[in-house]
This record gives C-alpha cells, structure tokens and sequence, in this order.
C-alpha cells in the first residue's frame, strides 16, 4: 500500500504564494498518477490538478489554469503544487490523492484509491 501526507499549508495574504508537497512512502517502486483535490468548508472537494506517473501529462481545473503548477520528483517520490496568485477562494484543504494506476487519468474523487490526511491554506483578503 501507499501512503500519502502533505505539507506546506499555511496562511498566505491575497496574491502571495505557497508550494505544497505530498510525500509518498509505502510501496512506491512503482510510480502512479498523482492528483490534488481541495475541499472549502461546506463545499464538495473539488479537482485541482493532475500529473501522470511520468510527469509528462498534466492537467488542471480551469479555476486554477495558468496560477498552479504540479511537478513531480520521483526520485524523491515526491509531487508538488506550486500555488501563485492566491486568493481567498482558494481556502481550503488541499489534499493529494493516487489512482494507483498509469492509465489515463480521470479527474475525479471516486477514481482515486489512496488519499492524504490534507493540509490547510488560507489565503487572507
């Protein structure tokens, strides 16, 4: 099994940045796709953004195009979602999720095996 736990959450004013990280442990000898996901309280968890296994597909949710970007280093097993541009819309929980799988990704929730316990970002008006 894999294991998940992100960092780097924090309280950032309007307009700053943060980067956050997901560190993978468990049985990480083979690479999977790696989502994020984010829940502000009494809404849905929403998709953020995707990264294949390889790194050489990425997508995000039109919300947060041309503002966030996602890396992998899986060297380090280890993915990242570079956060610019903040704005207080953007509080909430940011979680990391696998899909446990190298075929396309579906940018969905249900699709997704192995989650994060979450870290928090607010982002200050």
């Amino acid at each position: 099994q894999v294991q998940l736990v992100e960092s780097g959450g924090g309280l950032v004013q309007a307009g700053g940045s943060l980067r956050l990280s997901c560190a993978a442990s468990g049985r990480t000898s083979s690479k999977y796709n790696m989502a994020w996901f984010r829940q502000a309280p009494g809404k849905e968890r929403e998709f953020v953004g995707a990264i294949s296994w390889s790194g050489g597909y990425i997508h995000y949710a039109d919300s947060v195009k041309g503002r966030f970007t996602i890396a992998r280093d899986n060297a380090k097993d280890t993915v990242y979602l570079q956060m610019n541009s903040l704005k207080p819309e953007d509080t909430a929980v940011y979680y990391c999720a696998t899909d446990m799988s190298r075929s396309a990704i579906a940018p969905y929730a249900d699709a997704m095996h192995v989650w994060g316990k979450g870290t928090l970002v607010t982002v200050s008006s």
